[in-house]
Formats: structure tokens, C-alpha cells, sequence
């Protein structure tokens, strides 16, 4: 019987067979250019994501027609792999017309239904979240491949609800061409090898590095899997004089880290405690202004490479020198829509967006809400890009700052606090409440009293530990009686916000 374009048999050797034939026709992991590579032979693994590069340099050059064409090929292709391959789509889906469906057809995808069926979820039956999480408890991990081919990310749970995500082969390779397209789309392909290497070399991330998140676990696979000897991955936890100090005696000559903590950096360059030269800047991870963009470069002398990306798919869209995000469409789809998932017009807020991920297979991500508000362009980017431009409302949580006892300013990145509360509690549902000078309020969404006293206390000792690491020891950290507040603007759950007014903390 047909179904979605592939073909289902009572007999196993049959179906097995039907499947071969489908993961061929399917097969994402061998683009086309890679049959030209030396004679027919594949590339080094270092270099695998050159011939996927190639392609998507080409598709893009010959315009939004030639793009459009092949992001729906992928689309229905994609459709039909995760149809056979996940139960979870087929049982989702199973009251839809056979035959070819378009995204249109399906029905929206959201976190918590996909994380509770994860072994539904994934293609390969030999992925199970029991392994994962397994695999995940060793922090050794991170960086390595799970069963030997597989990259795991784990999500903060930013939205009130953490993800465990599968990178197959295939994805990864294509978020290494993507990122290298972005250098050549903003022309700094040149300036950014040779601005490096004439610099020695030198890279260093700052980030959450104690999980497997999508930032550390990606930088260790690439540091394990190329010859680059001067990599070097810094915690966000670390006290901003120790991390400038280290900073310094390192001379990094690409940086990379979240807005906020390069905003942070930019002030401390600006002031004379810092003293590096990079080539280059990245950032992710955060909503970034473009005031704050321009502030950092105006630090550095330097250009900002800005990227948009999630660990359900880790190249969305990357920054333009106008100040938009373009959109990977020839690998990712994006639908702005409202409250009840219906299309939005361009020039118009969403109240989320949908991803589709054509890259990944071993964890499908179909018409997924990724919960960020973007604003679409009506018109063409006059950087001259073919693919779709987009503003995000990303991320946007307050950068705390508290007066230390010698009358200095400290400054808490959002993203290191929230790591703090996760880690004591494992609850990924709450909001911090700051009051300057001293006061800092945790709310928790826990509506039996006992889990939320013992909760209560595990999170606040938690944080006055990380408080006193700062010289910030005379904070006072309480449980507030009231229950996280979504902005009423949004709608969304901000996990870190500075009140000026007394009456807000309880």
C-alpha cells in the first residue's frame, strides 16, 4: 500500500527492502557536488562540508526561483522520509490524504508532545532517550558522537520546557557550509582566514560550558575533528575580571559569545581592562540590537557576524550589514504566523514562528514552534541577498548588574544565572526579579507547598554560592510569593528581568 510516497508490507524482509529504496531516494547526506570531489571520492571529514557549500552557492546564485525549487524538493522529500521512518509523524498524521503532502497539510509540532514521544520521534530505533540520557550524564561526552554518529544538544529550556535534539551527519555538515557561506556573503572570507592566522590562530568561545549545549558540544566537535591547536572554550560562569584577565593572556583573534556577554567585553575593551585585537566577532544566542551590534564593533575595530539559531537547527539565518537576518531557505523553512498558527503578513509582528529543518533526518523537525516572535520583510534586503530577510524577537532577558561591597558594578549575564537555577532545581519554568542595589527573587511555577519550599531553598543557596564567586555575597536572595509573570506585550515568559519599582517583588 502506498502512503506518502513509500510503500508499506506485512512482510518484514519486503519492508525492509522499501526502506533501503526510500533512504535512497531520500538520502540528504551526499549532495550532488560531492561526486566531483577528487574523482569521484569523498572529501575529508574535516572538509565534507565543502561540496554541500558548493551547491548551496550555486542554488543561491541562480536566484529565489532556483532556491524556492530546491527547498521544495526537500520539503516533500523530507515529508515522506519522516513518514515512514518516525512513528511518531505517522501516527500524527494518519488522517491526512495519502499521496504528497505539503507543509500546508500538517499539523503544528510543539516541544512537550515531541519530547514525551522521543523514541516515537527519531528515526533510527537505535536512538532511545534512556541512551541519550545516559550518554548525556557524562560531561566527558560533550563534543562526541553517540553511537558513534550522532551529535547530541541539549536545549536551557529557555521556554519553560527543555530538549534533548539528534544531529545526524547531515545536518552538520550543512551548518558547517552555512556558517562559511555567511563569511562569503559578507565578504569577509579573506579578512576573517587571514585576519586569523595573522593573529596566530587563536579562537575562543565564550559560552554555558558545563552541559551539552548546542554552542560547546558543536566547538569541541569541530576542535576534535579539525587540526586547529589554538581553540580555546571559556565559562560564562567565570567572574568578568577573571574572564578578561584569561581573555587577555590568551589574544583570541575570533571571539564568539552571546550579545550580552560580548556587550559586556565591549565596555571592559573600551575602558582599558581588556586589551584584545580579534578579526573577528560572533555572536548568537540572544536577541542583538543593532545599537548594541554597532557599540561592539566600535570596541573591537572589528566586524560582528551575527547568527540566528536554535538546537532544534543550528543556522537559521545570519546577519546582513543592513541589520537583517536572513533566512538559510534553501535549508530551512520559516512561518511567521499569529496565535492560532494562521500566516501573518510580512512587515507584521508574528506571535511565533514554525521551523521545518530539511537538513536533519534522524530527528525530523516538521512545522515546530519555536515560540520567537520575527518580523518579515516585504521587500528585498538591499544587501542584495535572494533569500528572505527577518527580525527577531529572540531571547531578551536583562542583564543584571548589583553593587559590589567596594562599590563596583558587577554585572550578571542572564544566561549564567538561569543556568544556576537549573542545575539546582532542574525546573526550567521560573523568573528571576532583580532589584538593585541587593535583593534578587526567584518565582516558581510549583503549586504543591512542600516541592516548593525544598525547591525554594535548593535554588536560592544555590544562587548566593554563584553570588559570592562574584564578590556579591551580601545579596540577598529570596523565594517571592508570587508565580513567574509573562510579558503582557508578548505573551512570552522572560526568566530574567531587573524591576525598579519595590511594589513588583513580593
Amino acid at each position: 500500500m502506498a502512503l506518502g510516497g513509500a510503500q508499506y508490507y506485512d512482510d518484514p524482509m519486503l519492508q525492509r527492502e522499501a526502506d533501503v529504496r526510500l533512504r535512497s531516494e531520500t538520502q540528504m547526506n551526499a549532495p550532488a557536488p560531492f561526486s566531483a570531489w577528487r574523482g569521484g571520492q569523498a572529501p575529508p571529514a574535516a572538509l565534507g562540508w565543502v561540496p554541500r557549500m558548493t551547491e548551496s552557492w550555486f542554488t543561491r546564485a541562480a536566484g529565489p526561483a532556483a532556491i524556492a525549487s530546491v527547498r521544495a524538493a526537500r520539503t516533500a522529500r523530507l515529508i515522506r522520509f519522516a513518514r515512514t521512518h518516525s512513528s511518531y509523524y505517522r501516527s500524527a498524521w494518519s488522517a491526512l490524504p495519502r499521496g504528497e503532502l505539503t507543509l500546508a497539510d500538517l499539523p503544528v509540532a510543539n516541544k512537550r508532545d515531541l519530547m514525551s514521544h522521543f523514541d516515537e520521534w527519531v528515526t533510527d530505533s537505535g536512538v532511545t532517550r534512556a541512551g541519550v540520557e545516559a550518554f548525556m550524564a557524562d560531561r566527558g561526552h560533550i563534543g562526541e558522537r553517540y553511537l558513534g554518529r550522532y551529535l547530541i544538544w541539549k536545549s536551557s529550556g529557555s521556554t519553560g520546557e527543555p530538549g534533548v535534539y539528534v544531529q545526524d551527519e547531515a545536518s552538520l555538515v550543512t551548518y558547517d557550509a552555512l556558517i562559511v557561506l555567511q563569511l562569503a556573503a559578507a565578504r569577509l572570507t579573506r579578512q576573517y582566514t587571514w585576519g586569523v592566522l595573522a593573529r596566530g590562530g587563536r579562537a575562543a568561545l565564550i559560552a554555558a560550558t558545563g552541559d551539552h549545549f548546542a554552542s560547546i558540544a558543536s566547538w569541541q566537535r569541530v576542535c576534535r575533528g579539525t587540526p586547529w591547536p589554538n581553540a580555546r572554550a571559556f565559562s560564562v560562569m567565570d567572574p568578568l575580571p577573571d574572564l578578561v584577565a584569561s581573555l587577555n593572556a590568551y589574544q583570541p583573534a575570533f571571539l564568539a559569545s552571546y550579545p550580552t556577554m560580548l556587550a559586556l567585553l565591549a565596555q571592559e575593551q573600551q575602558a582599558g581592562r581588556l586589551r584584545v585585537q580579534p578579526a573577528c566577532l560572533w555572536s548568537g544566542g540572544e536577541y542583538l540590537a543593532p545599537s548594541t551590534a554597532a557599540a561592539i564593533e566600535r570596541a573591537f575595530g572589528c566586524p560582528l557576524l551575527n547568527e540566528y539559531g536554535a538546537s532544534e537547527c543550528m543556522c537559521i539565518a545570519s546577519g546582513c550589514r543592513e541589520g537583517w537576518l536572513h533566512v538559510n531557505d534553501d535549508w530551512v523553512v520559516l512561518e511567521p504566523v499569529d496565535r492560532d498558527y494562521r500566516p501573518v503578513r510580512p512587515g507584521e509582528p508574528s506571535h511565533t514562528v514554525l521551523l521545518t529543518n530539511l537538513a536533519n533526518q534522524a530527528q525530523p523537525v516538521i512545522r515546530y514552534d519555536l515560540g520567537d516572535s520575527v518580523v518579515a520583510s516585504p521587500t528585498r534586503c538591499h544587501c542584495g541577498s535572494p533569500t528572505p530577510a527577518i527580525r527577531v524577537q529572540g531571547r531578551n532577558d536583562d542583564v543584571v548588574t548589583f553593587k559590589a561591597p567596594d562599590g563596583r558594578d558587577v554585572s550578571l549575564l542572564p544566561l549564567a544565572l538561569t543556568t544556576v537555577v537549573e542545575e539546582a532545581a532542574d525546573i526550567h519554568r521560573f523568573q528571576l526579579v532583580a532589584r538593585p542595589p541587593r535583593r534578587l527573587a526567584l518565582r516558581i511555577d510549583v503549586g504543591d507547598a512542600e516541592r516548593r519550599r525544598r525547591i525554594g531553598q535548593a535554588v536560592t543557596s544555590a544562587l548566593s554560592r554563584y553570588l559570592a564567586t562574584q564578590s556579591l555575597g551580601d545579596v540577598e536572595v529570596v523565594l517571592d510569593v508570587r508565580h513567574p509573570v509573562v510579558d503582557a506585550r508578548s505573551g512570552k515568559l522572560r526568566s530574567v528581568i531587573v524591576e525598579r519599582n519595590s511594589n513588583e517583588l513580593g
